[in-house]
């Protein structure tokens, strides 16, 4: 099983690249958890995804202190990552994308796979669950979403964008994304759509199980995408979308499965003390070691 973290984001409101700031009780970065987590629930291979100037330092700080029989790839994602047959001369300063980002990694993998942010805490239920989840089922067609209570997903220094869930039973049906979600006395509202939701929905964290099928669709649709000069001009390929187009066109199944624990994250700057007490918290009741890697 292998575990694929996304780091290239730039943290524009955050202030600075949040994936290596040292929130742990050791200074680790939020991102250490998340790969000892994994870890210790039977992945074998960690792949990140990040920007081409930070390859370098991630694969020497990590190769340091990841058990020695984990396979770690860290692989940059570049603009100039492009189809077989295409080219691109045009300007672009941001990255294609969460589905690209995803297609970089499209020769190193070859089985089951989790997706995850690298600058949230997703808890260690959700890789236990969504472990069993791949050991129990082999089919190629069938994916995951890790879901988690829309409640407890918010912050309390701003608006947030969430992807809020349908379901019927285990199957998830679509993730209808909400940009300004904010809690407002009993109910949360969406301040772009005026949308109100309970929050007991469950929503996406963007913790996906995913099959190597994926990287067929993400290239199929990269083509379509770079051949529309509105979008190479103002939008992106996102991971969440291709798995709707899939499971809309009947390609996949997607189940949505609790992840049955906590999910915080660090979207402003004024998340991170809440996140550190958070990890030393967990440290302190023996859930992690101190430091985390012997």
């Amino acid at each position: 099983m292998t575990l694929l973290l996304m780091a290239a984001g730039s943290g524009s409101r955050y202030g600075k690249l949040k994936q290596f700031d040292e929130l742990g009780p050791r200074g680790e970065f939020l991102m250490e958890f998340a790969i000892y987590d994994a870890i210790k629930n039977g992945f074998q291979q960690i792949v990140i995804i990040t920007k081409a100037e930070n390859v370098s330092f991630l694969q020497e700080y990590l190769n340091e202190r990841l058990p020695k029989n984990i396979q770690l790839d860290v692989l940059a994602q570049e603009l100039t990552d492009l189809p077989d047959g295409v080219t691109f001369t045009g300007e672009r300063k941001k990255p294609w994308g969460t589905a690209h980002a995803v297609w970089a990694a499209r020769n190193v993998i070859n089985g089951p796979f989790v997706v995850i942010n690298a600058d949230d805490f997703y808890g260690q239920s959700a890789y236990r669950n969504a472990a069993a989840f791949m050991n129990s089922n082999g089919n190629d067609d069938v994916y995951a979403l890790l879901g988690y209570t829309l409640k407890d997903t918010l912050s309390e220094h701003g608006s947030v964008s969430r992807g809020v869930c349908k379901v019927d039973g285990e199957d998830l049906l679509s993730v209808e994304e909400r940009l300004k979600l904010i809690q407002k006395e009993e109910a949360i509202i969406d301040e772009d759509t005026g949308l109100r939701f309970t929050g007991d929905e469950q929503a996406s964290m963007n913790f996906w199980v995913c099959r190597p099928s994926v990287f067929d669709k993400i290239e199929s649709e990269f083509r379509i995408f770079l051949n529309d000069d509105d979008r190479i001009a103002n939008s992106e390929l996102y991971l969440p979308i291709t798995i709707q187009e899939m499971l809309q066109a009947n390609e996949v199944a997607v189940k949505c499965i609790p992840s049955g624990g906590e999910w915080f994250g660090v979207t402003y700057a004024s998340d991170k003390e809440k996140a550190m007490k958070s990890l030393q918290d967990k440290t302190n009741e023996g859930q992690y070691t101190s430091p985390l890697w012997d």
